[in-house]
């Protein structure tokens, strides 16, 4: 399988926080979900994959090629970032115009298009739109030069349930070739549970889990226990751990073997909210 990216090595550092040292093979035809708190890097390890910000070390390939800075990939890649975006004074019309000058494959059609299916205003300026309207409006630009990647940051934050799910099942019709690539950064974990191929989890600059959703779900639990039981929880089963006035949350591997080894205990599934939180707020 070819992959859309390839990440090795890759080191920036600021002056209270540094990236890396990150290595990543992003699949063509893949989802991936990328999930952490707040200031872990996700937003700046995207911005060194679009050479926005300039890498300390390492390397970033695309499609095979070095990524440089000429834009020489403008084309292959939409990208919804965000808070940034167009002049506010523009209009979607007018965005239509500008990208026809940047893009050799706009095509006018497909974004006249989702401006119809989102319902959003042909001739009114950014500034007058809300949050998600401004939403909406990026992603039918990222979309609307057929690109083969799209690297997208909080696409769906600002938008209503329905129009999440519609914006999601359009990424899902994206990928179904297995040409095309999304690179996904949410704090919204619940629609990435749905769309999700593989999943990888950044803290503090570092990648502390890359794992298929399936397998992730699948092979993580919550064992839940009292404050007397928590001794008889051997050391090497628990990940992280979260006291709580009723008892133990533990983060624990290899669930169905632990489900018989503490038969006497609740193993609850685990959502990616839920693994998130204790990985980084959980004790070890």
């Amino acid at each position: 399988m070819k992959n859309a990216i390839e990440v090795k090595n890759l080191v920036k550092k600021y002056d209270k926080f540094k990236l890396g040292e990150i290595n990543l093979e992003i699949p063509s035809g893949y989802i991936i979900g990328l999930i952490g708190e707040n200031g872990a890097g996700k937003t700046t390890f995207m911005k060194s994959i679009l050479n926005i910000i300039k890498k300390d070390q390492g390397s970033v390939k695309i499609f095979g090629e070095e990524a440089k800075e000429d834009d020489s990939k403008r084309n292959e890649i939409g990208v919804v970032l965000d808070n940034s975006f167009f002049p506010e004074l523009l209009t979607a019309k007018d965005i239509n115009s500008v990208m026809k000058s940047i893009y050799s494959k706009w095509d006018e059609t497909l974004f006249q298009k989702y401006i119809k299916d989102f319902d959003l205003p042909y001739d009114k300026t950014i500034k007058t739109l809300s949050k998600g309207m401004r939403k909406k409006l990026e992603i039918a630009t990222a979309l609307s030069h057929h690109p083969k990647l799209l690297i997208l940051d909080e696409p769906t934050s600002g938008l209503d349930p329905v129009v999440r799910n519609e914006v999601l099942e359009i990424f899902l019709g994206f990928i179904k070739d297995e040409e095309h690539t999304v690179l996904l950064s949410t704090h919204i974990t619940s629609d990435l549970e749905h769309i999700a191929d593989k999943i990888v989890f950044i803290d503090e600059g570092k990648i502390v889990l890359d794992k298929d959703r399936d397998e992730l779900l699948e092979e993580y639990g919550i064992l839940k226990c009292s404050i007397e039981e928590f001794s008889k929880i051997e050391q090497d089963d628990i990940i992280r751990y979260k006291k709580n006035k009723y008892g133990y949350e533990i983060l624990i591997h290899n669930k169905n073997k632990l489900m018989k080894k503490y038969s006497s205990f609740v193993i609850d599934k685990i959502t990616l909210e839920e693994l998130m939180v204790l990985m980084i707020k959980g004790e070890k």
